[in-house]
């Protein structure tokens, strides 16, 4: 241990420690920005779907920097948001040790998606109990009356429960709505606070009420679970030479002697990945308007045609992007079709002038199922021509409205 004696760079930081599977599936929002009366009432996170990954080409414009005026290929991450539904409000008062919750009030229609929330198992519409009484129109009025007053007077903190609307988002294949909390920040006091959550019961908001282009946010979601490793893959420690006995990834003292026991800080073994994780700063590339409102949401000044966010056959293992989507810059946590959660920076990089301006000269649609050529299905047909199917197909309704019109 010469080479160690007086110092050796730790491997694995013991700030991540204990590395084991997360509680929180879905991501779980700690801390929320701090609040100002300056800006109007607004929400300060949004839930989302990673779909995949594509690259652009970006003009960036920073000046004083070698890459000023220049272009440059990024690799970014799509982000599906669908359309998200208020169905709560929660306040919270103010005490010594922390925040002290008071009440909820809820909406007076849920959907079945959240009430499914509720239960571990499903057996059918009719043992769907949750609710019943509560939502009743006597008991749901004195219900929301009560709780709005208690809370306009005794609240320091207003938070709004959320869901996406899960029909919007069916090809993800999730039933359970993931309900949310998020905080409302904004207004002179808790009143306007409590106005604004009240006039949004059961209403929907998209992404673009909550974020902007060029903006910075946090992702909060679960790392790619990568099951029991070794500690070279886990810790990133040093291979031992080649004729060491017993196998090269491992640790070759785990410890003194004295005292007995393997101390905590060696790296050891064990689950790697499905941990709980925060990426800080990832800034916003293109806010995107759903395809089902829009045909032309990934077009630039060099395409030729129009075209969508999905490339040709789709997002591998996810499908098409319907909804509104975000355009984040480099790569999130999680894997396709995880649940992310989306947090206003707490603390994001003041960007002064030039450098706010995204610049996106193209994005990638090309398929990613292998070497994409083509960016949209129109292009590939002009060079190949119809395929065999196409032809059979144009043929068959041909004979169709042949024989519809003789029948006449």
């Amino acid at each position: 241990m010469s080479h160690r004696k007086f110092e050796h760079p730790r491997r694995g930081s013991l700030g991540f420690l204990p590395r084991k599977r997360t509680k929180h599936h879905r991501g779980r929002i700690r801390k929320f920005p701090k609040d100002s009366t300056d800006k109007k009432v607004h929400l300060t996170g949004y839930i989302g779907f990673k779909a995949g990954m594509t690259h652009i080409v970006r003009e960036i414009i920073k000046p004083g920097s070698k890459l000023h005026k220049k272009e440059c290929v990024e690799a970014v991450t799509i982000v599906e948001c669908p359309r998200m539904v208020v169905v709560g409000i929660t306040g919270y008062q103010t005490t010594h040790r922390g925040l002290k919750k008071l009440k909820t009030v809820w909406a007076e229609h849920l959907d079945e998606s959240v009430i499914r929330r509720f239960y571990r198992r499903y057996r059918g519409k009719d043992h769907f109990k949750a609710f019943t009484k509560y939502q009743k129109p006597e008991n749901w009025s004195k219900n929301v009356k009560k709780g709005i007053s208690s809370l306009k007077s005794k609240a320091d903190v207003i938070r709004v429960l959320v869901h996406p609307k899960m029909k919007d988002i069916a090809h993800v294949g999730k039933i359970k709505a993931p309900l949310v909390e998020i905080q409302v920040n904004g207004g002179a006091n808790v009143e306007e606070k409590m106005t604004w959550a009240e006039s949004h019961l059961e209403k929907e908001v998209r992404v673009s009420d909550v974020f902007a282009n060029g903006q910075f946010v946090d992702v909060i979601g679960v790392t790619k679970g990568k099951g029991f490793q070794g500690v070279t893959s886990r810790f990133g420690t040093k291979k031992l030479p080649r004729k060491t006995h017993k196998g090269l990834r491992k640790v070759g003292c785990i410890g003194s002697w004295h005292p007995a026991r393997v101390s905590w800080t060696v790296a050891r073994a064990g689950q790697q990945g499905y941990h709980h994780r925060t990426e800080a700063n990832k800034r916003i590339l293109r806010l995107g308007q759903s395809a089902l409102e829009v045909n032309d949401n990934a077009t630039t000044e060099a395409d030729v045609t129009q075209k969508n966010i999905t490339p040709l056959g789709g997002f591998p293992h996810y499908g098409e992007v319907k909804n509104d989507f975000l355009m984040l810059k480099g790569c999130t946590v999680g894997l396709r079709k995880r649940t992310l959660l989306l947090r206003q920076a707490l603390f994001a990089p003041t960007l002064t002038g030039e450098a706010e301006q995204v610049n996106i000269k193209f994005i990638d649609t090309s398929s990613k199922m292998g070497h994409g050529r083509f960016q949209t299905a129109q292009e590939k047909e002009k060079y190949f021509g119809r395929v065999k199917e196409q032809k059979t197909k144009k043929v068959l309704k041909k004979d169709l409205y042949t024989s519809r019109i003789a029948t006449k």
